[in-house]
């Protein structure tokens, strides 16, 4: 019984974690943004539309990998609040470059391109607020279920 609660207070961390997620994108969007913000509203819904976008897909290409990780941490009893955050921005940063977004080959007679971009950077700190999320929710408690200490 104990293990079907914490499956429900997983989904939930896990919903709320792709919330704060969204957020952190829309923010970062907004960043780049907001030198182009108009009062035109078909602008204003675009933006919106593609954060929401983007944090659907963020959630819908990382679950399968989010639960392994969820359940090896649950099996562990991992409850530390750095190796969440570091985990989500692994997750994110992996995700980020498996999908080629990081492999630009811009050159430029000016200055040198970064090593990381500034959208790659973006991923990572979107995956450890993600992470930090589910843990201020979910991983303080991880295994818990389990009922050996």
């Amino acid at each position: 019984m104990a293990l079907i609660g914490r499956i429900f207070v997983i989904l939930f961390a896990l919903l709320l974690s792709a919330v704060a997620a969204g957020m952190m994108i829309a923010i970062a969007f907004l960043v780049f943004a907001a030198q182009q913000l108009t009062a035109d509203p078909i602008g204003n819904i675009f933006f919106w539309s593609l954060a929401t976008f983007g944090a659907g897909v963020t959630v819908f290409t990382s679950f399968v990998p989010t639960v392994i990780g969820v359940a090896v941490a649950e099996v562990l009893r991992i409850r530390s609040a750095l190796i969440y955050a570091l985990a989500g921005a692994a997750l994110m940063a992996a995700g980020y470059y498996s999908a080629g977004f990081g492999w630009s080959y811009e050159e430029s007679i000016d200055r040198a391109p970064p090593p990381i971009s500034r959208a790659a950077e973006i991923a990572v700190a979107v995956g450890a607020v993600f992470g930090l999320t589910y843990w201020a929710i979910a991983g303080r408690r991880a295994g818990v279920w389990l009922g050996k200490g």
